[in-house]
């Protein structure tokens, strides 16, 4: 290490925060007995909800199925169809604002704008696959109860209700012809779903799903005898579980964590993505950097610089390690080379830690789903997400740690991908094929 970094080492020793103080197999036994817990039904941070959706043996050519992608700002309508390769054709896509972002909405108007969201495509299959990224709880018949809105969706008349009955509610009174079937889904389960659309070129084994943008989740495949907590379920079969990742409660959280995390909206819940999801990134980022300044890590003139800034996005900070001396607002707040260095050299640790954290937990989810024993048939990781594949270095030094620890120390091996416009083929898929 140069001097900087051995620098950003020992600040990072000093708050609890270090990467090389994380001993994945430790996390990764914690995150499992986590998940075991969880699907047993007892008290545990990881949620574990059972989906109810099976992966399948084989996708339909040819046959058009409806699907509706509603998360954040915008919900995204499309046909899909799989030609005989299983690759997958997207037509008549639009994009439409998502219902209640703007004004309180009754529940007949938030159901009402999805269908007619569904307009031009309502006609073409009476198979619907929903991709509706907001907690709910999945029942046995494919739909989902709400349990609560995020990302300031305000429709609070449509809580507790069904997702899928209430869109069929809405279907049949703007005269839709046909008995449909809605399957719901969230976009972690969806995007596992679309890294089964690759099963026509490589033989993969086993399947998950993984998300991590602005915030992070895990699915992957459960055996039915393995979810205790879920009753009447045909213990030879097998099911998509949702983990709800990102409220991991046993990561080890430093100093300057807890501080974000006391800043946060709600304080105490989501620990594991405040850690290195985007939306928290950034923040965090700007909360590390600030700390230095007071313990002198900076020039005087490049820590009054840093004072003033108000604000900081996890892109803001890719932009900087990936062009140092250019990319605002960060290069034009270091007042020397030596300032520059060891921002760069803070900020990337931090990058490192993302890496051990987001490979810890995927190690626990491949190890929990018993696949991948043999390096020439892997578990396929699907993921997706913009802090994943967009903050720099982090894609490349996550699979890094995959490979020392789950592939050279536990023998699994995953192969990770990205499936283009995923939680459309996700949501396609599960509605074709459940």
């Amino acid at each position: 290490m140069n001097p900087e970094q051995e620098r950003a080492a020992s600040f990072f020793r000093k708050y609890g925060m270090d990467y090389a103080d994380i001993d994945m197999g430790s996390m990764a036994g914690l995150f499992l007995e986590e998940m075991g817990r969880g699907l047993k039904g007892e008290p545990s941070s990881l949620a574990m909800i059972p989906t109810y959706i099976e992966i399948p043996d084989d996708i339909p050519s040819g046959e058009p199925v409806v699907v509706i992608d509603a998360g954040g700002t915008n919900c995204r309508v499309a046909l899909v169809r799989f030609t005989g390769d299983k690759t997958p054709v997207i037509e008549k896509r639009k994009r439409f604002p998502m219902p209640g972002l703007e004004k309180e909405v009754s529940a007949r108007e938030f159901y009402d704008a999805f269908a007619g969201c569904l307009d031009e495509v309502r006609d073409s299959s009476d198979r619907i696959g929903f991709c509706f990224s907001y907690p709910s709880e999945m029942l046995p018949t494919k739909d989902g109860r709400i349990l609560y809105f995020s990302k300031e969706i305000k429709a609070h008349e449509a809580l507790g209700g069904l997702v899928g009955e209430g869109l069929l509610g809405a279907l049949a009174a703007r005269g839709a012809p046909g008995k449909k079937r809605v399957v719901v889904l969230n976009d972690t389960v969806a995007t596992l779903l679309a890294g089964t659309s690759l099963m026509g070129g490589r033989n993969y084994d086993g399947y998950l799903g993984f998300i991590l943008g602005t915030g992070t989740n895990i699915a992957y495949v459960e055996k039915n005898k393995g979810i205790e907590k879920a009753l009447g379920l045909d213990p030879a079969g097998s099911q998509i579980v949702n983990v709800e990742a990102g409220n991991f409660s046993l990561a080890p959280l430093g100093e300057i964590d807890r501080r974000l995390d006391r800043e946060t909206n709600n304080p105490g819940r989501h620990t594991f993505e405040k850690m290195y999801a985007g939306a928290y990134f950034g923040p965090l980022c700007l909360l590390v950097v600030k700390t230095a300044c007071a313990d002198g890590f900076f020039s005087h003139e490049a820590a009054a610089r840093i004072g003033g800034l108000r604000g900081l996005d996890t892109k803001e900070v890719s932009d900087f390690l990936a062009a140092p001396e250019t990319a605002p607002p960060l290069s034009g707040i270091v007042a020397s080379e030596a300032d520059r260095s060891a921002l760069y050299a803070l900020l990337d640790r931090l990058v490192e830690r993302s890496a051990v954290l987001a490979a810890a937990a995927l190690s626990a989810a491949v190890l929990r789903s018993g696949r991948g024993a043999d390096p020439a048939r892997p578990a396929c990781v699907s993921a997706e997400g913009s802090t994943f594949f967009g903050l720099k270095g982090l894609t490349s030094r996550t699979e890094r740690y995959l490979a020392s620890y789950l592939t050279d120390v536990r023998r699994a091996h995953c192969e990770i991908v990205s499936v283009d416009h995923a939680t459309l083929v996700g949501a396609a898929v599960a509605g074709l094929t459940n």
